[in-house]
């Protein structure tokens, strides 16, 4: 139990380091509260001494680009045509860009492994290895077969390169 437990943390730990580091979840996300601040101000700026407005202030001006976008419905309304027409490109923008982040996120994590299927290959020697006390004999008979066949593979592409780089070797 406490082997699966810590094969469950580490394997959320990679999962997580492989969002972070090979998508562009960070990259889209920091883009999409930059342009949400700067939208903002722009409602403030727009909004300010207007009659009637709800957007008083730019904390206001804030919570409305997150209803806005997400299209909630609970935001104050603009009343200035400036303030509707930077409203309206913020819930465009920032519903294509939220959206985006989310579908190019999903498509780069679940299109690595055909990107570096080495890694992979690599990923499941090293598990099988982490499970070594549990594997049977058949197991580690095959992990032994798919290691040597690894390193002769390797050992092939070595010398292919070293041949074309006119190595000779």
């Amino acid at each position: 139990m406490r082997r699966k437990t810590r094969n469950l943390r580490h394997r959320s730990r990679v999962f997580v380091r492989d969002v972070l580091v090979h998508t562009p979840i960070i990259h889209m996300t920091l883009l999409l509260i930059f342009l949400w601040m700067l939208f903002a101000v722009g409602i403030y700026w727009s909004e300010q001494g207007a009659e009637g407005t709800g957007i008083s202030s730019y904390t206001r001006a804030l919570y409305w680009g997150v209803a806005a976008f997400s299209t909630a419905g609970i935001a104050d309304v603009p009343v200035n045509d400036s303030s509707k027409l930077i409203g309206a490109v913020w819930i465009i923008v920032g519903s294509i860009l939220f959206f985006g982040a989310i579908v190019a996120t999903v498509t780069a994590y679940f299109m690595r492994p055909l990107q570096r299927p080495s890694r992979q290959i690599i990923d499941t020697i090293e598990y099988n290895l982490e499970q070594l006390d549990n594997l049977t004999v058949e197991e580690l008979e095959l992990l032994k077969e798919t290691t040597d066949s690894l390193i002769e593979h390797m050992e092939r592409i070595r010398v292919q390169r070293s041949r074309s780089e006119g190595g000779g070797g």
